[in-house]
Parts: C-alpha cells; sequence; structure tokens
C-alpha cells in the first residue's frame, strides 16, 4: 500500500489508527527512528448500517509494513475499546505487550480462547512501572475509570515525553481503593509534557463525574427497596467496580449469587483470583441450583446490558433462555447507560422485559451508572497537571474534540498549538515545533464471523438494499443457439412482496422478462452477460414503476 509519511530522524511522530471522530477502536502510535510503541488496541460496536457486522477494528497495514520498528502494544485498561481487538493485533503485529493485572487476565482470556496464548508475550505492570527501549522508555500512572487497574502513559523520547492518559475521571474515592497517582501526573508535567493525548468522552459536560462510591451507595438502597422477587443484575462483564457492587450488596442482604455468560464467568473467576471480588463459596451457586433458592433470596449476574441478541439477557426477555424463565416479580437492574448505537437495541430489550411482568430499573433517575469519563472540570484539571507544550484530544466524536481543544484554549494553550486531527494523520514534533508530516490508510477493518477485512464497501450497499428492498431471483433455462427459452422465466421474491398475494404482479413481470430474453436473443450475437443485464434493467424497471421499490435483483440463467 502507498502513502505518505516523513517523520524526520530529529522528530518523533504522533498517530492514531482509530479514536479520532469516533467512540472506539482505540490505536494510537507513538514513533521515534526505528522505534514504534502501540497504545491499546480496541475495538467499536456498529453502527446500525453496518448490517451484519460483528465490530469495527482498525487496519494495522501500517504497523506491518513498519513491523520491525513495532517494539511493544502498552494497555491502559480492560475495556474492550481498549483490548477488544488484541487477536487480531497479535496475529498481525506480534510484540511483547504490557498491561495492569485485570487487563492482562482479560487479554489471557481473549488470546486462549483464539489458540494465541502460547505466541504471545505477555508482561504484567503496576503503577510507577517503566520499560525501557533503546531510545524510548514507557512509564505508567496510575488514573481512575469504571474498572480498577487503569493508567495513563508517559513515553519518554529524546524529543520529550508523549502523555496518553487513557479514560480517566478523578475519583477520589473509588470503589476500587485505587486512588488517582496525582503525585506522579504533577511530576512529569513538571518535568515537561511535549504533547497531552487526552480522553475527550465527557468534554461536552460541565461538571465533574460522580464517583463510583456515589453508584454503590444507589445500588444498597435498591437492594433495600427489592424485598421480593428475584434480582437480575446486568451490566458489562469488564465493570469489575459494578459487579463488586452487585455482590456486595447481595452478599449483606443475604442473596446467593448465580452468574450467567460466560464472560461475565470470567469476569468473576479473574476478580476473585486477584482480589477484586470478596464472595465466599457459599454465596457462590451453579447456574442449575436456582431453582432450589426462594427468588428474594437470589441474585443472578448476567451479560446483556448493551441489548446484544445472543446475551443471557437478551434471551431472558425473548423466553428463550434454557435455565431462566421470567418471572412477573423479577427486578431487572441495568448498570450501564448505552453505547452509542445500541439505544434500540437496549430499549427493545427493556420493553420485552416490562412485557413480560418484571420490574427495569435502568437510567439516570435512579443513579445506578455514572460515567468512567471525566467531564469538563477533570479535563482541565489533567491539562493543568501535565502543563502540555502541544496537545492533541482523543477518543472522541470531532465535536467532543473541538469542545476539549476549547478546554485547553481557556487553560493558555495556544491554539495552533492543539491539533484536531483524524485517524491516519501523522503528527511531528521536532520539540519546538509541529508539522503534519503525512497521512496513511486507517480505514475501518470489518469483522464478520470469521472473516476479517473481507466486508467491504459494496458488500455492506447489497445487505442495505436486501433490508430495504428485498431480493427478486429470476430463472429460466436459454439455448442460445437456437434462440429458445425451454424453461421459465420464474421470479422467486425474499423480502420483497409476499407471492400469493401479488400474484398479477408476478406474472406480468415474467412477461416483461420472457419480452426482454427474446428481444436480446433476436439481437446480434447475444451473449448471457446481455441477457443477464437486459433483465435486471428492464424488471428494475417495471418493479419501481408499480411499487416504488428497487429490489436486488439476481438472474440465475441456464444456458445450454
Amino acid at each position: 500500500m502507498t502513502y505518505s509519511v516523513d517523520i524526520k530522524s530529529n522528530e518523533v511522530g504522533v498517530y492514531a489508527l482509530g479514536g479520532l471522530g469516533e467512540i472506539g477502536k482505540n490505536t494510537y502510535g507513538i514513533e521515534y527512528q526505528d522505534e514504534i510503541i502501540v497504545v491499546d488496541a480496541g475495538i467499536k460496536f456498529p453502527e446500525d448500517e453496518l448490517l451484519g457486522i460483528d465490530y469495527v477494528i482498525p487496519d494495522y497495514t501500517y504497523l506491518v509494513d513498519n513491523i520491525d520498528k513495532v517494539k511493544a502494544l502498552v494497555i491502559t485498561h480492560g475495556h474492550e475499546d481498549h483490548i477488544g481487538a488484541i487477536a487480531y493485533f497479535l496475529q498481525a503485529v506480534n510484540v511483547p505487550v504490557y498491561a495492569g493485572p485485570l487487563a492482562m487476565a482479560l487479554i489471557r482470556n481473549k488470546l486462549e480462547e483464539k489458540q494465541l496464548l502460547n505466541r504471545a508475550e505477555l508482561h504484567e505492570i503496576a503503577d510507577g512501572s517503566v520499560i525501557d527501549f533503546d531510545k524510548m522508555s514507557v512509564e505508567f500512572f496510575r488514573t481512575t475509570h469504571s474498572i480498577p487497574d487503569v493508567f495513563g502513559v508517559a513515553v519518554h523520547t529524546p524529543v520529550g515525553t508523549i502523555v496518553e492518559t487513557g479514560d480517566f475521571k478523578f475519583d477520589l474515592t473509588p470503589t476500587t481503593k485505587q486512588p488517582p497517582n496525582l503525585w506522579s501526573m504533577a511530576r512529569i508535567g513538571h518535568d515537561g509534557v511535549l504533547l497531552l493525548l487526552s480522553d475527550s468522552t465527557n468534554a461536552e459536560r460541565p461538571e465533574w463525574t460522580k464517583s463510583e462510591a456515589w453508584v454503590a451507595k444507589s445500588v444498597n438502597r435498591i437492594f433495600d427497596q427489592l424485598q421480593h422477587g428475584r434480582i437480575i443484575f446486568a451490566t458489562f462483564a469488564s465493570n469489575m467496580n459494578r459487579i463488586r457492587m452487585a455482590t456486595d450488596a447481595a452478599i449483606a442482604h443475604g442473596r446467593k449469587i448465580a452468574v450467567f455468560g460466560r464472560s461475565m464467568e470470567s469476569a468473576m473467576t479473574n476478580g476473585r483470583a486477584l482480589g477484586y471480588l470478596n464472595i465466599p463459596d457459599e454465596y457462590l451457586l451453579e447456574q442449575s441450583q436456582i431453582k432450589n433458592v426462594p427468588d428474594d433470596e437470589l441474585l443472578i449476574l448476567s451479560t446483556g446490558s448493551q441489548g446484544e441478541s445472543m446475551a443471557a439477557l437478551a434471551r431472558i426477555a425473548e423466553g428463550s433462555h434454557k435455565q431462566i424463565k421470567l418471572k412477573p416479580k423479577d427486578n431487572v437492574i441495568f448498570s450501564s447507560s448505552p453505547i452509542p448505537g445500541n439505544t434500540a437495541s437496549v430499549n427493545a430489550v427493556i420493553n420485552k422485559l416490562e412485557e413480560g411482568g418484571a420490574n427495569v430499573i435502568h437510567g439516570k433517575l435512579n443513579n445506578i451508572h455514572t460515567s468512567g469519563h471525566g467531564g469538563q472540570e477533570e479535563q482541565k484539571l489533567m491539562l493543568a497537571l501535565m502543563k502540555p507544550k502541544f496537545f492533541m484530544p482523543i477518543h472522541g466524536e470531532y465535536r467532543m474534540l473541538k469542545v476539549h481543544a476549547g478546554l485547553a484554549h481557556e487553560l493558555d494553550i495556544p491554539t495552533d498549538h492543539t491539533f484536531i486531527l483524524q485517524n491516519g494523520d501523522v503528527l511531528a514534533l521536532d520539540g519546538e515545533s509541529t508539522r503534519v508530516a503525512g497521512h496513511f490508510p486507517a480505514e475501518d477493518t470489518y469483522i464478520d464471523g470469521s472473516g476479517i477485512g473481507d466486508i467491504g464497501s459494496v458488500v455492506l450497499h447489497d445487505r442495505q438494499k436486501l433490508s430495504q428492498d428485498g431480493l427478486v431471483i429470476v430463472t429460466a433455462t436459454i439455448n442460445l443457439k437456437r434462440k429458445e427459452i425451454l424453461s421459465g422465466p420464474d421470479i422467486l421474491s425474499r423480502g420483497f412482496v409476499y407471492m400469493r398475494e401479488s400474484g398479477d404482479l408476478i406474472n406480468e413481470g415474467r412477461r416483461v422478462i420472457f419480452s426482454t430474453i427474446r428481444r436480446v436473443m433476436n439481437g446480434k450475437n447475444p451473449n448471457e452477460s446481455e441477457i443477464r443485464q437486459a433483465i435486471i434493467d428492464d424488471l428494475a424497471r417495471y418493479l419501481h414503476r408499480e411499487t416504488a421499490r428497487k429490489p436486488m435483483i439476481l438472474p440465475m440463467l441456464i444456458m445450454i
């Protein structure tokens, strides 16, 4: 692949493969001479128009083309938009991975599922860890988010220090008992930060994000109120804070705990092994034991807070779960907010649960969720601590990046020292000045089942067309030499019209196709391709005139 990138030997290059202008697939590169450090390897959940796509990852072509330079992948924390693509990343660029305890446990699970664990070189880090390379070094400093073991990274280069905050808020009463390391942040800022890359997710919120301890109080209050019926608690499997809140509240209220969903089971195993979950064995149930426990003594931890169709909660709502049937007195708690693109599916699950008689608790009014991302006041505090010479907002849609840049201007960072870039843009810094040193392709790569990157815009366009107007299949057997139609033409509709009630339309369509085939066959040197295209054109015109719709037309011709 051709691209134009020109990072001089006295410059450090900084770029994003994902995470600019979007929420998700965070992947950032820091390059000095013959060394590249990659920060995070995330996925993005597909928008509604990406029909059939499971998730989206970055295009790693630039890193593959420079694989000899890539020295390490460093991970800020264990959420999917930061580690979800790690198996695909390591298949493309197999380099050492450095991550905190929880993220490392989740990474091991992912790599084991893909049978890549034996090939991976994994290193666990902690607050204050420093990894030295020939020309650069990486320092980890603790921040707070919505899960344990969350870090920002300071990449020290001969040109200056590049800081990538990861996802953060300043939670001074974290339920993880892992407060932000303000001293390290202030020291790094005092020593000098050339460029700050900072989380922009909540840049539009003029606030200080509430602590996880505030949510914990709300969860306990809700458990106090729910004296009758089962409690089904749905959250991200990676959100160890919320799992701990739910399990602590359950134990305090005498409820046994059952876990459903493979990722939630892994989270429970990892959380207990790492000491983040304090659950005595006698409080844990096997899935088959829930029928032996009174409803008001049971907590069910479930995946599916984002409305995922195959997750446990969606199957419970649909009535298709093998072990859990919804009961009228069930209480379902959503302790999360919908990821952009998931709102419709989350609402659909909530509606089905309500229709089934469950009491569903969700939304801000119930105080059962707070963001893991800092609002404007925390973003300004990070800027004040780091005192960067240059600033590049990351991790957010364009409007969020723009607002975050405005906050930097309020803290006296000049407009021409702030950069709102796109994925693939390369920012080069020599310590005193900056320039955009080219661009490399950083398009989305779609994951569809086991396929990686084999779904392009043409396929997605076809899927959208099929979903909107359906498919019409035309069959016929033709003898070109004798210029005869031996059988057909016949029409089969899928997703276009109900054939039993559209007899006149189908019959007239067959006559249109018959006339088209005869016309082309009687022309000069007819061939199969010419007949096929004429069928598509003539039938499309007829169907659009009659129905105002444009189904996909697929001729299936047998030529003799």
